[in-house]
């Protein structure tokens, strides 16, 4: 299927400002996309791409004093599958982990598995080990925490996400992720988009998603503790360890988002 995907934020700033911003999809999709999802500024401004340590693509630039606006819009192809599933992947011991996945088994800035390994073992280490013991934690991420944007915090951790019991999706994920890493399982934060794709109406308003990938069985799995259930197209747009690695806009100054808009859509009677 052909899937068209964008967003566009409006800012009001009250001097020039550097940005950093992540909203372009990941380099792993790029292949797929039909009409590329560039970054268009409002009035333009020179922008510098670059790749992040962790291989996501980043633009730079310096925002102009008063209202400026950052869009884009692309067309992607996706297989129309869902999120892949293999119940019997298997945890490897951690001195078989290959290098690259051990920094996903650290404490990071919002994921704090050193303080919650405690509760993780008292709570998690009765069950099968693997994709089991993974979907378990998403289970109760999923059923301990009460969604709503009213809750929104941007510095609220893993640790107080389990203690206050709300949150949006990042919240979700990153009690998620730490509960996995407690567990010896390494996970990574993901952002992206999730259409509506399968999904009964009435939508509600878009947004960009967060969720996380853990290492199983020799690869990367997608979980979603904040929706756990099946979706399908599901576009990646940056990860890391967790959303300090990852914000969607940086800004080194004062701005205020007066406008924020995402779209992902099957296009009707598009060829296959």
């Amino acid at each position: 299927m052909r899937m068209r995907l964008g967003c566009r934020l409006s800012f009001m700033l009250p001097a020039p400002t550097p940005m950093i911003l992540l909203l372009n999809v990941h380099h792993s999709r790029a292949s797929d996309l039909e009409r590329p999802d560039l970054l268009i500024t409002n009035p333009a401004v020179p922008v510098e791409s670059y790749r992040d340590g962790f291989g996501n693509w980043c633009n730079r630039l310096v925002a102009p004093a008063g209202r400026f606006a950052a869009s884009t819009e692309g067309t992607i192809r996706d297989a129309g599958l869902s999120d892949p599933i293999d119940q019997s992947a298997e945890q490897h011991p951690v001195e078989r982990l290959p290098s690259e996945a051990l920094t996903y088994l650290l404490p990071s800035r919002y994921c704090e598995s050193d303080v919650l390994s405690d509760f993780a073992w008292a709570n998690f280490n009765r069950g099968p080990l693997g994709w089991p013991r993974v979907q378990a934690v998403c289970d109760f991420v999923h059923n301990h925490v009460r969604f709503g944007y009213e809750h929104s915090r941007p510095t609220r951790t893993a640790v107080e996400t389990l203690n206050e019991g709300v949150g949006v999706c990042r919240d979700y994920t990153h009690l998620a992720i730490a509960l996995c890493r407690c567990l010896n399982i390494p996970a990574r934060y993901c952002t992206g988009y999730v259409s509506d794709i399968g999904r009964p109406p009435p939508y509600p308003p878009m947004d960009f998603a967060a969720w996380m990938e853990v290492y199983l069985g020799d690869r990367w799995w997608v979980f979603d503790p904040r929706n756990n259930d099946i979706r399908f197209g599901r576009v990646l747009i940056a990860r890391g360890r967790d959303a300090a690695d990852v914000p969607l806009t940086h800004s080194f100054g004062h701005h205020e988002l007066q406008a924020f808009e995402v779209w992902i859509e099957k296009i009707a009677n598009g060829p296959i």
